[in-house]
């Protein structure tokens, strides 16, 4: 793409420009769509997965899909704040090449160059129930009444999720992520969190949360509350 869409957003030369080192790894973040906001209404954040990221683009998993070339900025705890327009749609995420100046493109390349060479390592989880990222966030939100939203899991565990969607439920709505039913007990700067009906078994959440809700669970969701 001509670097003439972002006038003199984009560099002529950058240090990483002709070997465009990548990162390809999981990491979460957040990211919103300014183009979006309405009036005074304050703009929406989701929460994303970073897929793959080089010096020139990064690929994003998350739950509100953008349009070809709006603007894009997201923020990765390892990365920074990364801005760019969506140059690719995906079926559930989107490719956004970054609009950087040259400096701005070379700190982004050390950043990845360091974090190929190094293991990320998390602080362990106090929590009661832990929380684990599944391996493929996405998943359909299921609504009362059979309404589905495509949705992004932040993190799950035995007693809740926390998700990520185009849409923000009273508090104490009942919905089902994929096959788990639950309550919206509170909300979250990108989304908001559910609290199971009953404990789930550790090993089976990722197999739950699949987006295969039956007419006959649906109706289950209806009668439960």
């Amino acid at each position: 793409m001509s670097s003439a869409l972002f006038g003199d957003a984009l560099p002529a030369r950058s240090q990483f420009e002709w070997h465009d080192v990548r990162f390809i790894g999981a990491a979460g973040g957040r990211y919103v769509l300014p183009q979006r906001r309405e009036g005074t209404e304050k703009l929406s954040a989701y929460a994303c997965r970073l897929c793959s990221i080089s010096t020139r683009f990064a690929a994003v998993i998350g739950p509100v899909v953008g349009s070809l070339n709006e603007p894009v900025a997201a923020h990765f705890d390892t990365f920074g704040l990364l801005r760019g327009r969506i140059n690719r749609r995906l079926p559930s995420g989107f490719v956004m090449e970054l609009m950087l100046k040259d400096a701005e493109r070379d700190k982004l390349g050390a950043k990845i160059v360091w974090q190929r060479k190094h293991v990320y390592q998390s602080a362990p989880d106090q929590r009661e129930h832990k929380r684990i990222l599944p391996r493929d966030p996405r998943t359909l939100i299921t609504l009362a009444d059979g309404t589905c939203v495509p949705c992004f899991v932040i993190d799950i565990s035995q007693s809740g999720v926390a998700v990520s969607a185009g849409i923000s439920p009273e508090i104490g709505t009942p919905l089902a992520v994929g096959r788990l039913v639950g309550r919206v007990v509170r909300y979250l700067d990108v989304g908001f969190a559910l609290q199971f009906i009953e404990l789930q078994e550790a090993d089976a959440l990722e197999t739950l949360m699949l987006p295969a809700l039956s007419p006959e669970a649906v109706l289950e969701l209806q009668t439960k509350f």
